[in-house]
Formats: structure tokens, C-alpha cells, sequence
């Protein structure tokens, strides 16, 4: 593969991905909550977004899949280890301290319901 067709492929999965935040985002506002932030970048990884209810701030890992079949093999341990790192730094900048915090999961797909997992991270 060229480069100018990995580079095409990659511009046309950010796409897709921020279609998926974009529907996240309204789905979590549709159930009450504020966005904070999207597409935060640390030196540790990205979190898609920052969404706060009252007394608790939610880090969210959003994951869009063409098939909703797929859904169940999108979000791994690595992957949630790197949001949580993430996570971590931001905690200062996004969650007042008497507030509770977690690391949640959307996953998206065609023609099925946004599946929320809520604290969806639990480090060992």
C-alpha cells in the first residue's frame, strides 16, 4: 500500500470517528449530560470525550463499528489502560475535587441504540 492510500485511508476513518463522537455527544446530552471536551490529547493517549453530570465527571471511550455484530470485540483492556492513563493527567483540569469521576464506553452502530458501559475501567 502507498503512502497516499494509507494517508486516505486514515482521513476517511477520522471521519467516521468524529461522526461517532458527534452522535455520542448528542446521545449523552439526550440522557443529561454536559460535554466538557472532545478529542482531548495527552502525552499518554486520547480521550474522545469529557462529559459531567452533577457530581461526577465521565471520561468516554467512543467506538463506532459499520456492523453492530462488531461491537463486542471494539473496546479492549489495552485500549481502557490508555484512556485511563489519559484520564489521569486530565483529572486536575476537568474534575472539581468533590467530585467522582469514571471511564465509561459508547459504542455506536448503524441501526441499534448507543450501548453506555458506565465505569466501564477497573485497574487491578
Amino acid at each position: 500500500m502507498s503512502d497516499w492510500q494509507r494517508q486516505a485511508k486514515r482521513i476517511v476513518a477520522d471521519a467516521k470517528g468524529r461522526r461517532g463522537e458527534d452522535e455520542a455527544a448528542a446521545y449523552l446530552r439526550a440522557e443529561g449530560w454536559e460535554i466538557l471536551a472532545r478529542r482531548v490529547k495527552t502525552k499518554r493517549g486520547e480521550v474522545d470525550l469529557v462529559a459531567r453530570r452533577p457530581g461526577l465527571t465521565a471520561f468516554v471511550e467512543v467506538k463506532w463499528r459499520a456492523r453492530s455484530a462488531d461491537l463486542d470485540l471494539a473496546i479492549d483492556a489495552r485500549r481502557l489502560a490508555r484512556v485511563a492513563a489519559a484520564a489521569e493527567i486530565l483529572i486536575p483540569r476537568f474534575v472539581p475535587a468533590s467530585e467522582d469521576m469514571r471511564i465509561d464506553v459508547l459504542l455506536l452502530a448503524p441501526g441499534v441504540r448507543p450501548r453506555h458501559i458506565a465505569n466501564a475501567w477497573m485497574p487491578l
